[in-house]
């Protein structure tokens, strides 16, 4: 029997806190109780501080970030709308799956595995068809590890005069990097609760304009569960429309007392600290990472590029069966070829050390050629100058403040 921890550093699910797992350990209780709008309105509001939404609805289904997929689908357009999407990654290419399975005619850009949304080719489509009713961002792509610029996105739409909806697949970046709904001029976001909220698998999670709310009212889309009419209605009393599930209301409640005690700019900081953190020690290896250029890094996942002759499943397999380790294999067309490093949610930077020494383990022991030890110590020394210069900038004077290492 091997005993201690075993690890969890997949990009989703992520390891969920002491506190918000005492939070959910709760006895059952009546979903309609007089009590209850206490508990539900307060984590809409919140919820809300989160997405940075100022207008609009924060709405909670009982599924996963994929049910947020549909019902952001299913409410806000109707089949046939025209749609621009693209996919470059496992996840983004699902999302167009679920679009055209869902009746949608989509105009899908192929980019490849690496790179991250074409803003400039989505501006030429938006100015060659004004007929686009909805274009699609994956914000974060966890199958390579690259993070989109949404903020382009929209300020292309703005130059091509669209007047389509905005929508951002947020799954492993809301709650973990910088999110700004309103600032960003994003309609829809979605969400689910496994990744940067720390909880299970159990919630999906969406941030709705204004603009969006008023889709919803004109799509001919046939919709019941999921239904934004039927759920902001029971909201609007502190109540669902049908049976919630509620320890994940009172874990939630849990996560987002501690990302909005840490602050959500402090949240994105931390984030982007460790994400380099974990890329200076895969750089230390000698290893290229999946995303092509660091304007497309991601700061919740790091993607890998096994070396010629190793097998990434293999990693994966070496790092839980051996190490007690779990990372994210490749998938799609990357399957083989990388394995993930996931970083975000309740993680600091010991945690992220924690990762670099399996995986330097595993990677060795499936034929890779590096120096042991190389990729921690590269990963040391960033975060402690790193938290040396943020201490020394941050801190009031005590006459012990920490000095900035060499």
């Amino acid at each position: 029997m091997k005993i201690g921890t075993t690890h969890l550093f997949v990009p989703g699910p992520t390891t969920v806190p002491e506190v918000v797992r005492r939070a959910m350990n709760v006895p059952m209780e009546d979903h309609r109780a007089p009590d209850l709008p206490d508990v539900v309105l307060d984590v809409l509001g919140d919820l809300k501080r989160v997405f940075r939404l100022r207008e609009g609805r924060v709405l909670l289904y009982p599924g996963s970030g994929s049910g947020a997929w549909e019902a952001a689908i299913t409410n806000c357009l109707s089949r046939g709308d025209r749609v621009l999407m693209s996919r470059y990654g496992h996840f983004s290419h699902l999302w167009v799956d679920m679009a055209r399975r869902l009746g949608l005619d989509v105009v899908c850009h192929d980019v490849e595995w690496g790179e991250g949304v074409p803003v400039e080719a989505y501006e030429r489509a938006l100015r060659d068809d004004p007929s686009i009713k909805a274009v699609f961002v994956t914000h974060n792509e966890t199958a390579t590890g690259v993070t989109s610029d949404v903020r382009a996105v929209r300020r292309a739409m703005d130059a091509a005069g669209s007047d389509a909806l905005l929508f951002v697949d947020g799954v492993s970046s809301i709650a973990s990097l910088e999110f700004r709904q309103d600032d960003w001029g994003v309609d829809v976001a979605v969400a689910g609760s496994q990744k940067g909220f720390m909880l299970p698998a159990g919630l999906a999670i969406l941030g709705v304009s204004e603009k969006a709310l008023a889709a919803a009212e004109r799509s001919t889309t046939e919709r019941c569960y999921f239904a934004f009419a039927d759920m902001i209605a029971a909201n609007d009393v502190g109540y669902f429309p049908y049976t919630p599930p509620m320890p994940l209301l009172h874990g939630l409640r849990a996560s987002l007392d501690r990302l909005l005690d840490e602050g959500m700019d402090e949240v994105a900081a931390r984030h982007h600290r460790l994400g380099e953190g974990v890329r200076q020690g895969v750089k230390a290896w000698g290893l290229d990472l999946c995303a092509l250029s660091p304007r497309w890094y991601s700061d919740t996942v790091t993607a890998v590029r096994v070396p010629a002759g190793v097998d990434g499943a293999q990693v994966c397999r070496i790092a839980y069966h051996r190490y007690r380790t779990s990372f994210g294999g490749g998938l799609g067309q990357v399957a083989g070829r990388v394995f993930r490093i996931g970083h975000l949610g309740d993680v600091n930077e010991v945690s992220c050390l924690t990762a670099l020494a399996a995986a330097e383990m595993a990677l060795l022991d499936a034929g890779a050629s590096l120096e042991a030890g190389s990729g921690v110590a590269a990963a040391q020394a960033y975060f402690r100058q790193a938290l040396a210069a943020e201490e020394a900038a941050t801190a009031p004077w005590t006459g012990t403040r920490l000095t900035a290492v060499r």
